[in-house]
This record gives structure tokens, C-alpha cells and sequence, in this order.
């Protein structure tokens, strides 16, 4: 098989369907992964990768196991290099603070006794300080669909490595949204769970009161599987504490969404229209209730301007008293402000959070969630470090303040800027609301987990229209459809009576959808319904070129809508791809 035509995605149950079906194998697995992390390979993604010794010993050690009964036989995943993997160095960024790790972090260790498979270690802003994913020696990680633009941190590397297909999941932590943001800006689900809920023995603190394992994932359902089996409650781990997994939801949600006068876009009217786009759509299952969010912004601006930031000198101090210039700039000077704060500074800091911990529990207790922009706009990794300190501080508006707080926080992804950026939004709530936030999530947003949404109505005239190629959200030529003001319905199928086809040429590539003759053998294609304004109809159809157009297409529950086909003719030197099921699928399966 080749590298370039893995037929299976790379989510964790695409693939465990795919090993216990035999429709795969581990060596073809992981040739792929090894062939699309050389495709990227100036994109410095990852600081030391599993060699074909380390993986072989692996793929023994997997042998011996019954992969019916380890949930996550033989999948690929990556570690952030502040989290140890037995055997592999731990550097933080930082390759003068560098150390071998003898044993696995808890939370790795349990990972690969359900047979998962770690990668290697991922780049990240050194010592997690940071939100862009600028700040490595080892490069600044590229986002995986705008490579001018910052990539998020810190957990960059872990976030990138998943969104080009090179793992099927991905750790990272989060202390002050290093979890959330990256999953924004790379189309990615982020899961930045109740403080304690997994265990952080074995990860190099950042605020070591504060810090969290996060993790990425492609969809809910893999994020779903994955929180039983890292959950553990650990004896060695001080902030460790056992919490609930109860998914239970109201049979109708209550969402808080901050008043309209304390949401900040920093000048992104584009964000600002995608944002509510998705409160609209989770309007569909749930009350909206607008909430007072200043204590939450309040919360956030004593994370970097309170004495939390000791607790970063208290890692570094070594380094920073022996090594400074080991340090990034940017790097010393944050963490070396914590040197001279005084017990004082840190009471005070402590007794205010409480107050403001006392001021947000009402809100929270009125509503199932607070539904918030992951980031309030994106930057240029150009403009990030002409202005790295205060730009990484508006990247932190919506997320700085949760851990402070000691609440659970889930980023989805959803739709895209015109420039292909990837959007998101963040659900949040207390601690302890790890499982609901999931549940919450696949039904206010089931394009994520593969469900169907129910229509949405407004006062604008409008015409749906099924997309399967490039149009889809957090591709390329998603903003002709978002630049028009066109609304995300639903993810669907196609009926199986179709043929799907790469055609040749690009970028942007584009398939082509070829209803068969009857009798002739199709298949079902994943595809979005979107929902346009009737007045941009004609200006969008006229972007569409030969030998595409505009036709009739039949779901796979029998309704039918306007959507992109290709004309017969399509087919002649184009690569037929109907057995992928999907355009997604044939981008993972090229890399």
C-alpha cells in the first residue's frame, strides 16, 4: 500500500476499525506516519521522533497483547517535550535544561498499556510560556493550514502534528490556554480538563498549582474514548484529586454567553461574525442567556500580572541564576519577573482570586455552560514577534483566567476566516463538568461527532447548497461561503449512488461528485450542507469553473439538495477516490 493512499483517517477509531477488521497493519500504519512527518519535515514540528529501533520494540511489545481488549492497539500519538517518555530526553525547549526520562509520565504510562504507541516528543514556547508557538530554539512551529500565520502554543508541536495526520491524538498541557489555543488555530478539538483530573507527576511545571494535561483530538467521539483511560487518580501526584465523569445534561441546556459589550475581537470583524454564527447554531439545543464576564477577565489578568509567575521562576531559577542566555528572551524576561515578588504580592493575589472565584459561582450555577471565542482574532507569526509580549496577552483573554478558577474547558473548532484560518469556540463550566462539556458539545455541534442538526431559521433569505471539496469548514476555499455570511447546517452522506473523484491541477485541489448510471456501483460521500443568502447565490456560483457546477444531489436519508457535481467528463484524468468516503479523508491520506 502506498504511503500517499492510506485509505483510513487517521482518528483512534478509524484505525482500531481498521487493525481489528485487518484492513491495516502496524507496519503500514506507521510507514504512513513516518512518510508524513518527512513531508513536513521543514516545518519543526517535532524535537526527537521514536527511531525504526524504538518503534520495532513497540510493535513486539504489541504483539503479545490482544488488541480486542486494549482500546488503543497500535494507535500513533504524540507527546509535548515538557511531558517524560521513558527513554527519550525532556527539554521543555530549553536543550540546556535537557534530561533523559527514565519512566513514562502516569499519564503516558497509561496510554501505552491500552496500546497506544507514542511518536515522539513535540516542540512547544519554551518552558510552556506562551501562547504563539514562536518560542523554541528549535523553530517556530507553522500552522498547519496558513503557515505565515502562529501555530498557538505552547502545546504547538502536538496540535500541528495532529492536524497534518501525523498522529491520531495528541498530549499537551495547559496552564493558561496552551491546550485551547492551538486547537483553534489548527481546527482541532482541545481538552483542557479540571485541575487534578489527570495526573502532572512526570511533566515540567509551569504554575505547578495551576497546570493541566490537555489533549487534541480530530473529533468528540476520540476525545470521548480517550478521558476513561488517562483518568487515574494518582497518590503520588499532590494535586491529583478523583472527580466525576457524569455526562448528564438537561433536557434542555442553559448557555451563558458574555454580554456583547465585554466580548473583545481585537479589531477582527470577521471573528466577530463567525462567534455568532456558532451561538446561533447552539441556539438550535439550548437557551442563550447573555452573563457578566468581567470577573472572568479580572481572573485572567492575575495570571501574568500576579505573583503566579513565581511559581515559573521556581522551575527556571537554576538555569536563569547558572545559564541565562539558555533562556529565549522574551522566555527570561517573563519568567525572571517572578525573582523579586514578596509573600505579600502572593496573599493578596490569592485573597482577590477568591473573591473572584466567590463573584463568578452564581453565573456558573445558572447556567450548563458559558460558550466563549477560543481567541478573539489570530496573528502573523511576523506580527507576533514585533509585538510578542502584548499579542500573546490577547490570545490569553479567553482562556487565562480557567485554571485560576478551577474550571473544565472543551475548544472545538468552527468554520473558518477567508483566509483558511480555522475558527473556534470554547465551552466552559466548574470542575468536575469534564463529561458533560463533551455530551454538551456533540449535541450543540454534532458536525463534530457526525451527527445531523435540525434547520436553522432567520429573517434572511436563504438557499442551501451541499459542499464536499474545498468549500467544507477549515478548508481552503471555506471563506467564499463564510465571506458571504453562509450559516454551517450539518455534516451529511450522500446517497451511495455516487463516484468521487481528485481532480488533477491546484491549488486549491477539488474533487469532483459524478452521479453513476442505474445499476452502476457508487458509494457515499461525506459532505456539509451549508446555508448561503439568497442575494449572494449568484456572485458565489459564478466562482465555480469547469468541469464542476451546480445540481440536484440525494442524501443518504433520501432528501435532496442543491450542491456541487461534476459533469460527466470529469472522470477522464482525474484519480477516483469514491472508496476514501470523503475529500478530508483523501487530504490525510496525502498528508
Amino acid at each position: 500500500m502506498s504511503n500517499d493512499d492510506f485509505p483510513i483517517p487517521f482518528t483512534v477509531a478509524a484505525l482500531r476499525d481498521g487493525y481489528l477488521s485487518d484492513a491495516t497493519s502496524l507496519e503500514a500504519v506507521f510507514a504512513t506516519v513516518r512518510a508524513r512527518i518527512a513531508r513536513h519535515a521543514g516545518n519543526p514540528v517535532w524535537i526527537t521522533v521514536a527511531d525504526d529501533l524504538a518503534l520495532a520494540r513497540e510493535f513486539d511489545r504489541l504483539r503479545a497483547l490482544d488488541p480486542a481488549s486494549h482500546p488503543l492497539w497500535g494507535i500513533p500519538f504524540a507527546v509535548k517535550d515538557n511531558i517524560d517518555v521513558g527513554g527519550m530526553p525532556t527539554t521543555a525547549a530549553c536543550p540546556a535544561f535537557a534530561r533523559m526520562a527514565h519512566a513514562d509520565a502516569p499519564v503516558v504510562a497509561a496510554l501505552r498499556a491500552a496500546g497506544a504507541i507514542v511518536v515522539g516528543k513535540t516542540n512547544l514556547d519554551q518552558f510552556a510560556t506562551g501562547l504563539v508557538g514562536t518560542r523554541s530554539p528549535y523553530g517556530e512551529v507553522q500552522n498547519a493550514y496558513v503557515p505565515a500565520v502562529i501555530s498557538g502554543g505552547s502545546s504547538s508541536g502536538s496540535a500541528v502534528a495532529l492536524a497534518l495526520g501525523q498522529v491520531a491524538f495528541a498530549l499537551g498541557t495547559d496552564t493558561a490556554g496552551s491546550g485551547r489555543v492551538p486547537a483553534a488555530l489548527n481546527g482541532l478539538v482541545g481538552v483542557k480538563l479540571s485541575r487534578g483530573l489527570l495526573s502532572t507527576r512526570g511533566v515540567v511545571p509551569a504554575c505547578r498549582s495551576l497546570d493541566c494535561v490537555s489533549l487534541f483530538t480530530r473529533d468528540l467521539a476520540d476525545a470521548a474514548l480517550l478521558l476513561p483511560l488517562l483518568r487515574r487518580h494518582d497518590p503520588l501526584d499532590p494535586w491529583s484529586r478523583a472527580l466525576p465523569l457524569d455526562a448528564t445534561l438537561p433536557a434542555r441546556p442553559v448557555i451563558g454567553v458574555p454580554r456583547d459589550d465585554q466580548l473583545a475581537f481585537f479589531g477582527n470583524a470577521e471573528a466577530r461574525a463567525l462567534f455568532a454564527a456558532a451561538v446561533a447554531q447552539a441556539g438550535i439545543g439550548a437557551d442563550i442567556v447573555e452573563i457578566d464576564f468581567l470577573p472572568f477577565v479580572e481572573a485572567a489578568q492575575l495570571l501574568y500580572e500576579g505573583p503566579w509567575v513565581a511559581e515559573r521562576y521556581l522551575v527556571a531559577k537554576d538555569l536563569l541564576a547558572t545559564q541565562p542566555d539558555a533562556l529565549l528572551p522574551v522566555t527570561r524576561a517573563i519568567i525572571g519577573g517572578g525573582e523579586h515578588l514578596a509573600a505579600a504580592d502572593a496573599f493578596a493575589a490569592m485573597y482577590r482570586l477568591a473573591a473572584l472565584r466567590r463573584a463568578v459561582e452564581p453565573t456558573l450555577a445558572s447556567v450548563t455552560a458559558i460558550l466563549t471565542p477560543t481567541i478573539g482574532t489570530h496573528f502573523t507569526r511576523a506580527q507576533v514577534e514585533a509585538n510578542p509580549v502584548q499579542l500573546n496577552s490577547e490570545l490569553g483573554y479567553y482562556t487565562n483566567f480557567m485554571n485560576l478558577l478551577d474550571l473544565a474547558a472543551l475548544a472545538v473548532p468552527h468554520g473558518a476566516h477567508a483566509s483558511g484560518v480555522p475558527a473556534g469556540v470554547t465551552l466552559f463550566a466548574d470542575h468536575g463538568s469534564d463529561a458533560r462539556l463533551l455530551a454538551l458539545a456533540a449535541q450543540l455541534f454534532p458536525a463534530l461527532s457526525g451527527a445531523a442538526m435540525p434547520a436553522v431559521s432567520d429573517d434572511v433569505a436563504r438557499i442551501d447548497i451541499l459542499v464536499c471539496g474545498a468549500h467544507m469548514s477549515g478548508l481552503p476555499l471555506n471563506g467564499q461561503l463564510t465571506g458571504r455570511g453562509a450559516i454551517f447546517r450539518e455534516a451529511v452522506r450522500t446517497a451511495p449512488c455516487y463516484r468521487f473523484y481528485a481532480l488533477p491541477g491546484g491549488p486549491p485541489f477539488r474533487p469532483a461528485l459524478v452521479r453513476v448510471a442505474p445499476g452502476e456501483r457508487g458509494g457515499s460521500i461525506d459532505a456539509e450542507r451549508w446555508s448561503l443568502p439568497a442575494d449572494r447565490w449568484g456572485d458565489f456560483v459564478q466562482l465555480i469553473p469547469a468541469p464542476l457546477g451546480i445540481g440536484t444531489v440525494e442524501l443518504d436519508d433520501g432528501r435532496q439538495v442543491k450542491g456541487f457535481i461534476g459533469e460527466g467528463c470529469a472522470a477522464a484524468g482525474a484519480r477516483d477516490i469514491t472508496a476514501l468516503g470523503g475529500w478530508r479523508q483523501f487530504l490525510a491520506s496525502v498528508g
